[in-house]
């Protein structure tokens, strides 16, 4: 792309005490919101792409923000999240599909989305088959661990007793040394 704008030549960048001269700046960021290229801007005039970004927040048209702002509603956040948690949509295919630029965006939503969503109350699972099951897999388990903390209670009673009757030491000595091979 040319060094022109629409209008006129880019502004000869002087700057002021405080930052740099605001027409000078406000020109730069019509000429980015024309199609010139951010590279471009930086490496006229030696500047970083984070000072252009935040001229372009600070200063940019109310349509240019518009376009760079979230582009789903509502009920297209509520579907692509629901697809994916059903698995019925990958990550990736959601950010092709959506036309989302990183995965951590989706990631975000479907964070946000977890426990409580302002889109809607549909989000939360409900799937009582699968509540069900893991409801019978924690009952097993707990039996499981009561049924192992009984038997160590027992082989305990039964070391206490035959350290008593036959008077010898059975448990190891807290900080005994291994013996020698």
């Amino acid at each position: 792309m040319s060094l022109k704008n629409d209008q006129n030549e880019l502004p000869v960048l002087k700057k002021t005490g405080k930052g740099y001269d605001l027409l000078a700046v406000q020109k730069i960021v019509e000429a980015i919101e024309g199609g010139m290229a951010r590279s471009e801007v930086c490496l006229i005039y030696g500047l970083s792409r984070s000072t252009i970004s935040t001229w372009m927040r600070d200063y940019g048209s109310a349509s240019y923000k518009a376009s760079k702002q979230g582009h789903l509603n509502n009920a297209q956040k509520r579907s692509m999240i629901r697809a994916i948690r059903e698995g019925r949509m990958t990550l990736q295919e959601a950010k092709l599909a959506y036309n989302i630029k990183s995965y951590s965006a989706i990631l975000n939503l479907l964070r946000q989305n977890g426990e409580k969503s302002d889109l809607g109350d549909d989000m939360k699972p409900k799937n009582n088959a699968a509540n069900n099951q893991e409801d019978a897999e924690k009952k097993a388990l707990q039996k499981a661990l009561e049924d192992a903390q009984l038997k160590i209670k027992a082989l305990n009673t039964l070391i206490d007793v035959a350290e008593d009757e036959f008077k010898i030491p059975i448990r190891k000595k807290p900080g005994a040394k291994r013996s020698k091979p």
